[in-house]
C-alpha cells in the first residue's frame, strides 16, 4: 500500500504522526515542568516550616542563669534549730534569694523598685537552696555562691528578644530592670547556659523551669501499651485473614471495615476511649493506659494493612515449594511466609506507632490536656504526652513559651525522624529480592 494522500484525501498516518510529535513534546515538557515547580515548592514550604520551627526554638535549649551569694543564715533556713527535715523544709528560702539580690544592689530601697528587682530571678531558685540543704545540712550557716535560673522575662532580654528599641511602656521590663540586668552582666553574673531544666523537669506555669520530661514519659508509657496490644492483635488479624480465613462475604466484610476504620478520623477514636474506658469501665482519666487503649484502636487498621501487603509480596512459589516438601498450612505459614513478611510487619509497625506518637486530638477527648507538674512514674498515673505538651505551651501568652514550644515540637520531629529512619533501615536490612 502506498504511503501517498488516499482516495479521500486524508494525508498519510507518518504524516500526521510528525506533525504531532512537536505538540507532545511540549505536553511532555509541560507536564515535567509541573512536576519540578510542584516539588520546588513542596521543598520551600517544608524548608519554611523547618526553619520557622527552628528559629524560633533554638533559644530555649539555653536559660538565662545569675550568679548569686546566698547567705544560708541558721535563724533564716533552720528556724527550729535542729537541723531537721521538717525544720529545713520551713525555712525562708525566699528572703535568702532576695537578700542575695539586695546586697548587690544596695541603691534600691523602695518597695515597688525592690519587687522590680525581685522578679529578675525566677522563683527556683529557693527550691533549689532548699534541696541543696536537704541533701547537705552542713551547708546552713554557710556563704554559697550559686548560679540560679533567671525569670523568663530577663531570659529573654538576654537573647535579644526584648530590646530598649521598644517604648517602655510597650515591654515587659522596665528601663530600671534592663539597666539592673546589664550591671550583672557586666559584673560577670549573668550568662546563658544549657537548659538541662527543659529534658529534666515537668511542666511549670514559669517558662524558665518548664519541662517535657513528664510528656516524654508520658508518651513512652503510651507507646509501650500501644505496642504491647497492636502489634500481636495486628500481625495475627493479617495473618489470619490472608493465609487462613476464608473467602466469603463475611470476610469481605471484615476487610472493608478494616479498610475504613483507617481512614476514620483520629477524634472519633477518642470518642470512643471517653465512652467506653473512661465511663463504662471507670478507667482513670489522663492516664497513660488509657491512651495506650485509644492508639491501639487507632493503629490497628494500618499495621494490619501493611502486614497483609507484606504477606501478599512473598511469592506463591514458597508457599507451593513448603507445601510439596510436606509442611502443614500452618509450618508454611509460620515457619516459612511470615518470617519473610516480617520486615514489612515491621515496617508497618513502626509507622503506626509514629503516627500514634503524633496524634493530640484523641488525648484531648481522654482528659490529657489538664495541667500536669509531676513526671509520671507508672502506666496509671496522671500524664499528658508531647503532642499534648506542645498545644499547651502554644497557648500560653508568655513569650518564653514560644521558643518552648517550637523546641518540643524540634524533639518531637526527632522522634518522628528516628522512627522513620528505623524502618527504612528495617525494610532494607531485611528484604529479599525475589
Amino acid at each position: 500500500m502506498s504511503s501517498t494522500n488516499n482516495a479521500g484525501g486524508r494525508p498519510p498516518v507518518l504524516e500526521v504522526v510528525r506533525a504531532s510529535l512537536p505538540r507532545r513534546y511540549r505536553a511532555e515538557a509541560r507536564f515535567k515542568a509541573y512536576g519540578i515547580i510542584a516539588l520546588v515548592l513542596a521543598i520551600s514550604f517544608l524548608g519554611l516550616l523547618l526553619t520557622t520551627i527552628i528559629g524560633n526554638g533554638y533559644t530555649a535549649f539555653q536559660q538565662t542563669y545569675m550568679k548569686l551569694e546566698f547567705n544560708l543564715d541558721a535563724e533564716t533556713v533552720d528556724p527550729q534549730g535542729d537541723a531537721s527535715e521538717a525544720s529545713l523544709r520551713a525555712g525562708n528560702y525566699l528572703a535568702v534569694v532576695r537578700n542575695a539580690l539586695y546586697g548587690l544592689f544596695p541603691e534600691v530601697t523602695s518597695r515597688s523598685d525592690r519587687r522590680a528587682l525581685n522578679s529578675l530571678v525566677s522563683t527556683g531558685a529557693m527550691f533549689e537552696l532548699q534541696n541543696m540543704v536537704l541533701d547537705d545540712p552542713s551547708l546552713v550557716g554557710q556563704t554559697i555562691e550559686l548560679w540560679v535560673p533567671a525569670d523568663d522575662d530577663a531570659d529573654m532580654y538576654r537573647k535579644g528578644r526584648i530590646t530598649t528599641e521598644v517604648p517602655e511602656s510597650e515591654r515587659r521590663l522596665s528601663d530600671k530592670q534592663l539597666g539592673w540586668l546589664d550591671a550583672l552582666a557586666d559584673q560577670g553574673r549573668l550568662e546563658l547556659k544549657f537548659n538541662t531544666a527543659l529534658f529534666t523537669n515537668g511542666d511549670s506555669r514559669d517558662p524558665e523551669l518548664a519541662g517535657i520530661l513528664g510528656a516524654v514519659k508520658g508518651s513512652f508509657f503510651m507507646l509501650l501499651v500501644t505496642l504491647g496490644l497492636s502489634f500481636p492483635i495486628g500481625i495475627a488479624a493479617a495473618v489470619y485473614l490472608e493465609e487462613f480465613a476464608p473467602k466469603n462475604r463475611w470476610t469481605d466484610l471484615i476487610e472493608v471495615n478494616i479498610n475504613n476504620l483507617a481512614a476514620v478520623p483520629s477524634i472519633v477514636f477518642g470518642l470512643l476511649g471517653l465512652a467506653v474506658f473512661l465511663n463504662f469501665f471507670g478507667m482513670p482519666r489522663s492516664a497513660p493506659l488509657v491512651g495506650g487503649l485509644v492508639l491501639t484502636l487507632m493503629t490497628l487498621p494500618t499495621i494490619i494493612i501493611a502486614s497483609r501487603a507484606a504477606l501478599k509480596a512473598v511469592p506463591p512459589s514458597i508457599r507451593e515449594a513448603a507445601l510439596g516438601m510436606g509442611a502443614s498450612k500452618m509450618q508454611t505459614t509460620f515457619h516459612h511466609v511470615v518470617p519473610l513478611a516480617m520486615p514489612g510487619m515491621l515496617t508497618g509497625t513502626i509507622i503506626g506507632m509514629a503516627q500514634a506518637l503524633g496524634e493530640t486530638a484523641p488525648l484531648l477527648m481522654i482528659g490529657m490536656v489538664a495541667f500536669i507538674v509531676d513526671v509520671p512514674q507508672g502506666f496509671t498515673d496522671p500524664s499528658t504526652a508531647l503532642p499534648v505538651q506542645i498545644f499547651l505551651w502554644a497557648d500560653s501568652p508568655e513569650r518564653a513559651f514560644v521558643e518552648r514550644t517550637s523546641a518540643a515540637i524540634m524533639v518531637l520531629l526527632g522522634f518522628l525522624l528516628a522512627m522513620n529512619l528505623l524502618a527504612v533501615f528495617l525494610r532494607r536490612k531485611f528484604e529479599r529480592r525475589w
